[in-house]
């Protein structure tokens, strides 16, 4: 073997007994001893780098992560998912793809025996992989889920595997002839692995799509969830009942016993001791390290008893999961420490080594890989039947139901590593594997690119219902929905509300969403707080919202309702929790915080890039207008009256910020000053000229009348006199309320464009937010509801 030689002098396939014939038996010629680490390149003696396990190793995974990488580069521009890398590289790097002149170096590099060090090692990855998606399910949701999900789950389950069995024993003897009586006694695996789900492939497909809060994503992982647990407990059962079948019928029933004392013990226990840690955890703090370690001793400890009643491994890893409580502090603590090793590394590794465990030369036969397409395809066209019915059932659109058949159809990572399980157990054959392996990658990017292109979570916001403070009749009630995210934005959001002035006649419906990031945790979670049912085992979260907005509706009895709810989901998908809201409370107006805040001296002390993300999706496919909440002030503004400055330049989002600046005068203690800035050339004619003197037309009769509403008009030349003016006002008010102004070019604003930091903003109101101008006056920003949203 000369240069090219490694720790394996040669290695000779020889005949297989003819009992076995899956089994593969080599004479192998190996170096010993063993060197572990080389002696490096530039010695002329010792071993030479590929002699070396560590080197070897080594090379091994820098080679695995670059071909993945490369085929990562384009797959990832067309829109498929990472794993289906992770399988093209395991192919290049196995015997399925024919390297040509290179294949010699592929062999050198992973010669006989090498890839177990590898397998050995990611496998771990692997369990801890397996570990942590347990950790971030909710069990609660065994008792939360509804009748929707549960029918979904448990027919989309039990009803393909019902069929698969019917139809297998219709046929046994055709397909016994065309297939063999080993593949036919192996079918079952087929459609069973198929009628299963994976909630970690669900969560992670939702999740790349961006619906995992959505409606659809919701009965999606609630029926993947069901899915999920109850698959694991058949596998299991059967796992106990066919390891033990040649050793009699006590066997197999001690091991079965065992199996689900094994599940429902170690939740028991494990569940109250993780709880115990919680509470023992100061709130803030991280949990101590000594309470980790302990737990990822507890798993490893419970995968190796597993074996003691014939389970793999994996079985004590997902158990010890299920007993972590979901989330801060202690679930979203493990998954810090250990999601990195084990998802992005080891796991990843694990993928590309089954993969390259497949060999696609060896085609299957024609019979052969028709009789498993045709099971597979039977499989999925009842999850597809019975979705679509349980949707017309309950008058959801047939295209949900499409979606949702394609969402539970969905196969990935967990399902690739399950069938080469199988295949290591000799429970099928290389060629039926090699079609199983080759079903998940398609099943995987169709169910990707069919939901992508079906579902549309902005669809539901593109109605014309006018939903905005314009068009409400004069007594009508303001609804409002108002955003928290941080405990500083939590008293400016209630001066808000003071502001509206609720009283009888200008009634107040406000919904505050405590905007919390989902750490920990694969379910989001929405609490209306005041149909919680709280139990000594409830999170109580939003606390202290709640009791400041309690007070708050006790002090404006009568006239005021404030309902509090708490939103928790990742934090590119938020916005998707505030537009929902505002779209079922039929909201006029949704107020969000600024994502900057100042400090006591007027300098910027925090900029929450997060934010100010959300609130630009919001913008643009809010159901009603918007109102962007800044505070100059380190705590807003504290008193029962306010100086309010409304400045006017025209268009539909200056009406909108007029018609809620007069529901704020209904408190004789507020004064409103309107500035309306006109051009010194204006065009009467104009139809939005017009439509704005109607509009004021109000503010300049009756409410002149009134001595809390001042009226003024100034005539401005250009952008310089502007700047001039906000300046010298900046200071003589409380509360400045401004329209957007998104795309309208006026001669006051148009040399302000260029300069302006915040487009969220509009020009007005970034030139009010700007560090020269020195304000303690907080603003509100508003953007009328836009007919058609942004797509």
């Amino acid at each position: 073997m000369n240069i090219n030689q490694t720790i394996f002098a040669s290695t000779t396939l020889l005949a297989a007994p003819q009992f076995e014939k899956q089994l593969r038996v080599y004479n192998v010629c190996i170096h010993q001893p063993l060197s572990i680490i080389s002696d490096g390149i530039w010695t002329d003696i010792g071993t030479k780098p590929s002699q070396s396990t560590f080197t070897l190793l080594e090379l091994q995974i820098i080679v695995i992560f670059l071909v993945t990488q490369a085929f990562n580069f384009p797959l990832k521009r067309l829109g498929f998912p990472h794993f289906v890398s992770q399988v093209m590289a395991g192919f290049l790097l196995g015997p399925s793809i024919p390297t040509g002149p290179l294949e010699k170096y592929k062999k050198m590099l992973f010669t006989f025996g090498t890839p177990d060090i590898l397998n050995s090692i990611s496998s771990l990855g692997y369990a801890f992989f397996l570990f942590l998606n347990s950790v971030q399910m909710d069990l609660s949701l065994i008792t939360k889920t509804g009748k929707k999900a549960w029918v979904l789950a448990l027919g989309s389950y039990f009803i393909p595997i019902i069929c698969g069995f019917t139809i297998s024993n219709m046929f046994t003897p055709s397909l016994e002839s065309a297939i063999g009586i080993d593949e036919t006694s192996n079918l079952a695996v087929v459609f069973i692995s198929h009628s299963a789900c994976s909630f970690a492939v669900v969560s992670s497909l939702l999740n790349d799509l961006g619906i995992v809060n959505s409606e659809l994503g919701r009965l999606a992982l609630s029926s993947a969830f069901v899915t999920d647990i109850s698959g694991g407990v058949m596998t299991g059962v059967s796992i106990a009942i066919v390891s033990s079948i040649e050793s009699g019928f006590s066997k197999i029933l001690k091991n079965v016993i065992a199996f689900l004392a094994y599940v429902l013990v170690v939740p028991s226990i494990g569940r109250p001791a993780m709880k115990w840690i919680v509470r023992n955890t100061p709130e803030g703090r991280r949990v101590n390290k000594i309470y980790i370690d302990a737990i990822v001793v507890a798993f490893l400890l419970l995968g190796y008893s597993a074996k003691f009643f014939n389970q793999p491994f994996l079985v004590g890893a997902v158990i010890c999961g299920l007993a972590v409580p979901e989330g801060p502090p202690l679930g979203s603590e493990l998954v810090h420490q250990l999601e990195i090793y084990s998802t992005w590394f080891l796991s990843s590794l694990f993928v590309t080594c089954c993969t390259m465990k497949v060999d696609l030369t060896n085609f299957a036969p024609i019979y052969l890989f028709l009789v498993i397409s045709c099971f597979i395809a039977m499989v999925h066209l009842v999850k597809l039947l019975l979705c679509l019915g349980v949707c017309r059932f309950c008058n959801m659109p047939s295209i949900d139901g499409l979606c949702l058949a394609l969402i539970l159809s969905c196969k990935g990572v967990v399902d690739i590593c399950s069938y080469i399980l199988v295949y290591d157990g000799m429970r099928q054959s290389p060629q039926a594997i090699g079609v199983m392996i080759l079903s998940v990658l398609v099943l995987g990017t169709t169910s990707r690119f069919g939901v992508k292109s079906l579902y549309d979570p902005k669809r539901k916001y593109a109605g014309y219902q006018r939903r905005n403070i314009v068009n409400l009749k004069h007594h009508t009630e303001l609804r409002i929905v108002a955003c928290i995210q941080k405990p500083s934005h939590m008293l400016h959001i209630k001066n808000v509300l003071e502001l509206c002035s609720p009283r009888q006649d200008n009634a107040l419906v406000a919904d505050v969403l405590h905007l919390m990031e989902l750490i920990g945790r694969s379910t989001p979670i929405f609490i209306a707080h005041k149909l919680q049912q709280y139990s000594s085992g409830t999170c109580n979260y939003s606390g202290e919202i709640i009791v400041t907005f309690d007070l708050f509706e006790h002090d404006h009895v009568g006239s005021a309702t404030v309902n509090t709810y708490t939103a928790i989901s990742p934090m590119s998908l938020m916005h998707e929790d505030v537009c929902h809201l505002a779209l079922d409370k039929n909201a006029a107006i949704i107020i969000l915080p600024f994502h900057v805040k100042w400090g006591v001296d007027g300098s910027i002390e925090l900029e929450d890039n997060n934010i100010r993300s959300l609130n630009s999706k919001v913008l643009e496919r809010a159901p009603c207008s918007v109102g962007i909440l800044v505070n100059r002030g380190p705590a807003g503004f504290n008193s029962t009256s306010y100086d309010v400055a409304l400045i006017f330049l025209g268009g539909s989002d200056d009406r909108e910020a007029l018609c809620l600046a007069k529901r704020f005068v209904k408190n004789l203690d507020n004064r409103l000053f309107v500035y309306r800035l006109a051009a010194y050339n204006h065009d009467s004619t104009n139809w939005e000229h017009m439509i704005d003197d109607e509009e004021l037309r109000g503010i300049r009769g009756a409410y002149m009348k009134l001595e809390n509403v001042t009226y003024e008009e100034i005539i401005i030349e250009d952008a310089s006199q502007t700047t001039t003016f906000i300046k010298e006002i900046a200071n003589k008010f409380d509360f400045f309320i401004v329209g957007r102004r998104n795309g309208v070019r006026t001669t006051q604003t148009s040399a302000l464009e260029n300069w302006t930091e915040y487009s969220e903003l509009g020009v007005i109101g970034d030139l009010l937010a700007s560090s020269d101008m020195e304000t303690k006056a907080s603003i509100l920003v508003v953007q009328q509801q836009q007919t058609t949203p942004v797509s």
